[in-house]
């Protein structure tokens, strides 16, 4: 069998000199062996060796297409790109008062006793006082986790990084929703992580993809997000978490429930998955949407039997929380700011949704009116990467869907579009400079 590189390289190589133009289509994988004199299977690698290097795109029912733009520099949405004006693809919350609210509550921490405290180092486990504080935030309809289930990281993503280091061995599979948060896709890629994309509906992740995945090869875990997937927002009802969790049990697995955007349905959603299955469920949460990402917090809550191996790769993996954050969340948990900030975010949300109602009216979005995101399904003859690339050349930053689909071939066109970065009033007029495009065409906005 020839080496599969060498014929991408040959294809790289035309695409360089522009014998292969932006946005064509490349021949179907058999008619691409057929003509190269390869197998199929080398075909499909080769595909997947220039959807790798970023020359490449998948598009569900079309085929794969030479991309429109160069791929990004870094990671997915690791920090936003100098030439954007206007960011739609980072999301951090900031509401008015927010920092008033913050500032108020870390007066104490100039008393020599607290800093004195917060300026030791902290393990895993923290504090008694910032467990119980921890357990208190995370209660849910009826369900209130166990304060000394309570572990603590830097951030949310350290929080991820630990509990997938800790259940999942180099060259393990781990089960992921079909799209996924893009920091999950990186970190697989570090750990040696091999990702099963598993199917979803309109309740999200399928109990029977689950179970039949694992049929196909045993799954070490399964990372996923009930409550307003990102980037789908889609929240699980009762029914299908109750489904999950036997089959977790049936198949003997566990799972990582990233629960970071929960807070903005904390008063209707069901319970976390980690309320049905309490001893199959890492969950991880953290304070950087929900307060601020400048002094944040992770939190991973595990079942006795997983808190060793989860407290060992936080500490391996340096991703221990620092004692001064570890003070300073402990006193915006048991004050009230955190309380406060949050319903101001909640508020936030549901007014940006009606911006973005507004702005794009009658374009097919798939949201929910509390969630700071919205998924847009592209009308023809619009491709994610060519629209991508029309809103940066409008000074406008968007994530194309491709950036959370597992696999290269699954991207369908589509971006994700965040709500919650500019001023209101920058939103709206940003939403409209998108909507412009929308009813245009790639040649419209294509430079001469």
């Amino acid at each position: 069998m020839r080496d599969f590189r060498r014929v991408a390289d040959a294809v790289a190589a035309q695409i360089a000199a522009g014998r292969l133009r932006a946005g064509e289509r490349l021949p179907t994988q058999r008619a691409f062996a057929r003509r190269h004199g390869i197998a199929d299977s080398t075909a499909s690698r080769v595909y997947a060796e220039l959807a790798r290097r970023g020359l490449v795109v998948g598009e569900v029912g079309r085929g794969t297409f030479v991309r429109a733009t160069a791929p990004p520099a870094g990671p997915a949405l690791a920090e936003p790109t100098a030439a954007a004006r206007v960011d739609l693809e980072l999301n951090y919350p900031v509401v008015a008062g927010q920092s008033a609210m913050l500032g108020a509550s870390l007066a104490r921490l100039a008393r020599p006793d607290v800093l004195e405290a917060a300026l030791r180092p902290a393990g895993a486990a923290g504090t008694a006082a910032a467990r119980r504080a921890t357990a208190s935030l995370l209660a849910r309809q009826g369900w209130t986790p166990d304060p000394d289930t309570v572990l603590f990281a830097g951030n949310g993503r350290q929080a991820i990084a630990a509990a997938l280091a800790a259940l999942v061995p180099t060259g393990g599979r781990l089960g992921v929703e079909a799209f996924t948060y893009p920091v999950v896709k990186a970190l697989a890629g570090r750990l040696g992580i091999t990702l099963v994309p598993l199917a979803c509906d309109a309740h999200g992740l399928s109990a029977q993809a689950l179970l039949a995945a694992h049929r196909e090869a045993p799954l070490a875990a399964v990372y996923l997000q009930p409550t307003l997937h990102n980037p789908l927002t889609t929240t699980m009802p009762d029914a299908r978490r109750a489904e999950l969790a036997a089959a977790l049990r049936e198949t003997d697995g566990v799972a990582v429930e990233d629960a970071i955007w929960s807070f903005l349905r904390e008063d209707d959603a069901p319970p976390p998955l980690a309320g049905y299955a309490p001893e199959r469920v890492i969950l991880a949460d953290s304070l950087s949407k929900r307060l601020a990402p400048g002094l944040t917090l992770g939190f991973a809550l595990a079942p006795p039997p997983l808190a060793g191996r989860l407290a060992t790769a936080l500490r391996s993996g340096a991703w221990t929380a620092t004692g001064y954050a570890l003070e300073a969340a402990t006193g915006w948990l048991t004050d009230g700011t955190a309380t406060a900030v949050a319903a101001a975010k909640r508020a936030d949300a549901e007014d940006r949704q009606g911006i973005a109602a507004a702005a794009l009216a009658g374009y097919a979005l798939r949201t929910d009116p509390r969630s700071y995101f919205c998924w847009w399904d592209l009308p023809e003859p619009w491709r994610a990467d060519t629209f991508t690339a029309a809103a940066a050349r409008n000074g406008i930053a968007v994530t194309p869907a491709a950036s959370f689909a597992v696999g290269p071939h699954r991207a369908p066109n589509a971006v994700r579009i965040g709500l919650a970065s500019p001023p209101p009033a920058v939103l709206e007029q940003t939403l409209g400079v998108l909507a412009a495009i929308a009813r245009g065409t790639p040649e419209d906005s294509t430079p001469e």
